[in-house]
């Protein structure tokens, strides 16, 4: 076999598609995000503004959360020195963990060394746990709780088309009333911006006898009184079973966590392999989140003007005629472009041309024909800057071609 034309030929086909993924070269500027510096592929540089950044709230250069990292490194020194079970685990994890488990009102947490690895795991381990474990799982679920479902059952796994209650109550109606149930979704979906019912979902799942699971990523730190997602700020985070949740976007660090009852939490540190067998998060990693997390339950009016920013982005985009997908209502302003090739063109110009830097978001992110543009304003996105972006795209949509149907660009 040629092994190497069957790479040349993966590759070709993934370039033939037009969703070739290309990295931006970016150097962020401590104390001016969004600003950011972009090197070019010659090796010049151009300073640009992110708008696509999962550091929500620009968190990363909170001087209350770099202080407690260098302090954190000064003290420990740079890595944990190995897993949990073996010297990984420093007073930074356990004190974090109590502060997640605070956070969400739950008695324990459990940290993991990325979101992807908490949903993998702990998904997958529930299985193990719960043997003849059916799940029932949002069409729209993010590929790490996709992951972790395939991975601990393939064959008991039922999905829901997305934020539909009642398909979702006409699967559980129809499965065996013995056996064990976990209904999985996420609150916040990162690329259509909306939001799960989570009052529905809970009723549901008491009527049919099911647990719950919460995919929070998208709305830890950034919804709720103390920034406890969108669980808290609907009322019902003491009626979750398992709450998940990242370190790497309001919070600004890395790393993911699961919050639960004790005996929950206890029985996934034991057999989930994805936690048992990885070194854990640095001291330095702990500790800033630590800090973040204090901090932003003290501070409310962070997400208040994150609110405001998001909204008038969207007003502003929608005034100018620019498809903004209807079903956000969250932070996320998703912007419909329709065609990869098209997308990714938009992206190339308004990088280069306008110091504009927001990714393609093309299959398998989101299915073909819905490719799109996703921008995540923050507090820091001035009013300046948001003049620039709206003249820099109506340029550009007419520029590229770009015609408007139904409201989805094409």
């Amino acid at each position: 076999m040629d092994y190497s034309e069957a790479f040349r030929e993966a590759l070709d086909k993934v370039h033939a598609e037009g969703r070739y993924r290309v990295f931006a070269d970016l150097k962020r500027h401590c104390g001016s995000f969004p600003g950011a510096t972009w090197t070019r592929p010659d090796g010049t540089e151009q300073d640009v503004v992110v708008w696509c950044s999962n550091d929500y709230l620009g968190q990363g250069e909170n001087p209350v959360v770099t202080d407690a990292m260098k302090r954190a490194i000064d003290e420990a020194g740079a890595g944990s020195g190995g897993t949990r079970n073996i010297a990984g685990t420093t007073h930074y994890h356990v004190e974090l963990e109590a502060e997640l488990a605070d956070l969400h009102g739950k008695q324990a947490a459990l940290l993991f060394t990325s979101g992807y690895v908490s949903n993998e795991a702990s998904l997958s381990t529930l299985y193990r746990i719960l043997p003849g474990l059916i799940v029932f799982s949002d069409a729209l679920n993010h590929n790490s709780m996709i992951s972790g479902i395939r991975t601990g059952g393939r064959e008991q796994r039922r999905v829901f088309r997305h934020n539909d209650l009642a398909h979702l109550e006409e699967l559980l109606a129809a499965a065996d009333r013995a056996a064990p149930k976990l209904i999985a979704l996420e609150s916040v979906y990162s690329m259509d911006g909306d939001i799960a019912d989570l009052r529905g979902t809970v009723a549901l799942a008491k009527t049919y006898g099911a647990m719950t699971y919460l995919d929070e990523v998208h709305a830890v730190g950034m919804y709720g009184p103390r920034g406890g997602g969108v669980a808290e700020r609907d009322g019902v985070m003491g009626e979750i079973d398992i709450i998940e949740g990242t370190l790497a976007k309001a919070f600004g660090v890395m790393g993911g966590y699961i919050a639960a009852d004790a005996m929950i939490v206890d029985a996934i540190r034991s057999y989930a392999d994805g936690f048992i067998f990885t070194t854990s998060i640095p001291p330095a990693l702990a500790a800033g989140a630590l800090a973040s997390i204090r901090w932003l339950k003290e501070h409310d009016e962070v997400r208040r003007v994150h609110q405001e920013r998001a909204a008038t982005l969207k007003a502003r985009l929608r005034k100018a005629g620019l498809p903004v997908l209807e079903s956000s209502v969250s932070h996320i302003v998703p912007v419909a472009v329709g065609d990869p090739v098209h997308c990714k063109m938009i992206s190339d110009i308004l990088l280069s041309d306008f110091g504009v830097y927001v990714q393609p978001i093309n299959y398998p992110t989101v299915p073909r024909g819905t490719e799109r543009l996703r921008f995540t304003p923050g507090p820091a996105h001035t009013d300046a800057m948001m003049d620039h972006l709206v003249q820099a795209l109506e340029t550009l949509w007419t520029h590229c071609n770009i015609k408007r149907v139904g409201g989805v660009a094409a």
